[in-house]
Formats: structure tokens, sequence, C-alpha cells
């Protein structure tokens, strides 16, 4: 599976999946890095990207209903 596929079915999940699959998909990287990266890196990694996920379905949501 290419990243361009893998990312066509992340988009499918719905929002709480996304929110699954990037905490797994970061617990991964630390296990692949063997536990070099800091845990604090990695909240900051999640955090940015919860962010942007709520950011995106936000616009999402007002292009719906405008």
């Amino acid at each position: 599976m290419g990243v361009r596929q893998l990312l066509e079915s992340f988009n499918a999940l719905s929002q709480n999946e996304k929110y699954a699959a990037a905490i797994e998909v970061l617990r991964y990287m630390q296990d692949e890095a063997h536990g070099t990266l800091p845990d604090e890196a990695l909240v900051e990694a999640a955090d940015e990207l919860f962010r942007e996920l709520d950011a995106r379905e936000a616009a999402d949501a007002h292009g719906e209903s405008g």
C-alpha cells in the first residue's frame, strides 16, 4: 500500500478513529526509534496533530453549512 492509499484510507475514518490511528502511529514510531524519542516530543506531536485535525473538521463543517 502506498502513502497516497494509506492517507485515503485514513481520511475515510471517523474523527475518533483518526485520533486513535494517529496515536498508534506515534507509538509505532517511538518503538521503531527504540525509545529514543522523549515523551514530551510525542505529546507535543500528538497535540499538534489533534489541533490540525480539529481545525480541518471545523473548516469542513463550516463549508458544509455555508
